[in-house]
Formats: structure tokens, sequence, C-alpha cells
């Protein structure tokens, strides 16, 4: 049996200010802030005194699963606006000593596997990138823009067709936002 609308509520601390304009979020807070298009064809959103209200008329499984959706992405927002997320990356280097730093909106990894041409990743300019000894720290308040470069660096040290029992050089993560890997 379906029920009539889908309503969820998404209360706002009081050191976070949301706007909405066509479609486009943008949440700011102590720590930045973050913008999102937010389009659904059947899903309204309103800002109501510190609140968001999201509302779909329709009831379906689908709806259900979009305003799910939207509302892990605005938290993630939100959360992202009032403390920045966090991922860690593991400098592991057992063959060549590698060394990695940041300057001027670049990361380059110098020495990887003895290669003589630096590997360079071009750096988004919302993201802060720092390099503590073997550690990268990839902090922004968007999840997504974290997240996204942190697997770039990742995949910068990548190198297909060696076995990695053996070859186990490269930069690994070994902490997501919220999660710690084994």
């Amino acid at each position: 049996m379906k029920k009539d609308s889908i309503l969820q509520e998404i209360s706002l601390p009081e050191s976070v200010i949301v706007s909405l304009d066509a479609g486009s979020l943008s949440i700011r807070g102590p720590k930045g802030e973050v913008r999102r298009e937010l389009k659904q064809h059947k899903i309204s959103i309103k800002i109501e005194n510190q609140k968001i209200i999201i509302r779909s008329e329709r009831s379906t499984r689908n709806d259900k699963k979009n305003v799910g959706s939207l509302v892990a992405h605005i938290k993630n927002m939100v959360r992202g606006c009032q403390q920045n997320h966090v991922y860690i990356l593991k400098i592991c280097s057992g063959h060549f000593p590698m060394s990695v730093s940041v300057s001027g909106g670049r990361l380059v990894v110098k020495n990887f596997l003895g290669e003589k041409v630096p590997r360079v990743l071009e750096l988004k300019s919302d993201i802060d990138v720092k390099v503590h000894g073997d550690m990268i720290y990839v902090t922004s308040p968007s999840k997504e823009l974290a997240g996204q470069t942190s697997a770039s660096i990742e995949q910068l040290t990548r190198r297909p067709g060696y076995d990695g029992r053996v070859f186990q050089d490269g930069i690994w993560m070994i902490s997501k936002d919220g999660k710690e890997l084994k």
C-alpha cells in the first residue's frame, strides 16, 4: 500500500547558512562552503526556519531512494561545512626512496620505483593536501572532492601488471572519512 507523500526534514545547526537558488543548494559554515546541483523531477526542496524540507508527492520505490540519497548528500554537505572531511594516505617505498611534495597546486612524486621523470597531479583549488613524513592528509568541506582527490593520488602510483604482493611501493589510502580501512 502506498503512502500519499514522502517527507524528510533535516535540522541545521545555527553556525550554518543555507541558500537555494534554481536547484543549486549552497551551504556555508565555519570551515567553508559547499555547492551542489540538486535537480530532481518529482522532489521539491524548501528551506524554512533552519530546516531543509524534502518532499515527494509520489511514494514509489525510486522516489523513496532518491529522497534518501538527497538527505545523505545534504547531511554530508552540512558536516563538511562544520568539520572538514579528511582522507589519509600512506607513502610506502620499499625498493626506492620516494619523495612526495606539494607546491603550486601540484602534487609531485619523485623517484617512484627509480623513475627519472616525476609523476605530477594537478590539485583543485578547494582542496587542502599536506604531506607529513610518510602520510598525506587530504581535507575539504566537500566529501566528493576529497574522496576523488585521494583516489587520484592513489591512482598516480598504480602499476598494472605487477604483483601487488611483491611490489608494494606506492601511495595507499589507509583512512577514508569516517571509516578506518584494513
